[in-house]
């Protein structure tokens, strides 16, 4: 696999409550069956055939970590938008990118959004149907975005397939700022959009397409074959949930 990946671990400002309730300074150090969140992410993405692994983060424990595990540090911008805009001037195209608290996170997840992307597809992005992710694991609380095609949430998997795929970084700052308010996103392709999708005609493809369009991009949705795809750890009841799920499998 000639990807590169580019592993999210920000500091957030004024530090990390959830963290720092574990005794920790930041998520990624969060240990999970006895390894640490990042070092999880990066083993799977290495079982992926991903040979170089960069780690966006601040100088301290989690930068002495990332270069423990054999991968490469980049600081953080201000924001994850800016910081995967310095991973690629960095470390080009194509380009993975993935967050720290992706802690089931498996090489195969990694392997079907890179070989489910079209050849000609500039940006790919994972997201799991809300039925899956029930499925996976029962009682979960997630985020949705409501389309025609059903009700979706992110699986935090990213594929950068082409250099034009940087023209999305101003619209990812956006996205960021509207995630959880997906009607101003449409919104911002024009009314007709926004009538699509408050009507219930929109589905998510024709969304990242109109999306992807609207900055000159050709964007493609990639669904999760397996709902845990979409499960991070935010706070502490994921990561309760997470834990009795791998002594479940156990």
């Amino acid at each position: 696999m000639t990807a590169a990946a580019l592993v999210l671990a920000g500091t957030r400002p004024g530090g990390d409550p959830f963290a720092e309730g574990l005794g920790v300074p930041h998520k990624a150090l969060i240990e999970l069956d006895g390894m640490p969140l990042l070092a999880r992410v990066v083993t799977a993405l290495r079982g992926a055939g991903v040979q170089r692994i960069a780690v966006s983060c601040d100088k301290g424990p989690v930068a002495d970590l990332a270069i423990a595990l054999g991968a490469e540090v980049l600081a953080q911008g201000r924001g994850p938008s800016a910081s995967v805009g310095r991973a690629l001037d960095a470390l080009g195209t194509p380009l993975l990118v993935t967050t720290s608290d992706h802690a089931l996170l498996e090489a195969s997840w990694v392997k079907e959004l890179i070989e489910g992307t079209r050849p000609d597809a500039d940006v790919s992005v994972m997201l799991a149907r809300r039925d899956a992710i029930e499925r996976a694991m029962e009682g979960t609380k997630r985020t949705y975005l409501r389309f025609a095609d059903g009700q979706w949430s992110g699986c935090n998997l990213f594929y950068l397939q082409s250099p034009d795929a940087a023209k999305a970084i101003e619209t990812w700052a956006m996205v960021e700022a509207d995630r959880k308010r997906p009607w101003k996103i449409a919104a911002r392709l024009g009314p007709a959009t926004l009538i699509s999708m408050l009507l219930g005609r929109l589905s998510l493809q024709e969304g990242l397409e109109r999306l992807g369009r609207r900055i000159g991009i050709s964007a493609q949705l990639v669904a999760a074959s397996d709902g845990l795809a979409a499960v991070d750890v935010d706070k502490q009841a994921d990561l309760d949930a997470v834990r009795e799920l791998l002594t479940r499998k156990r």
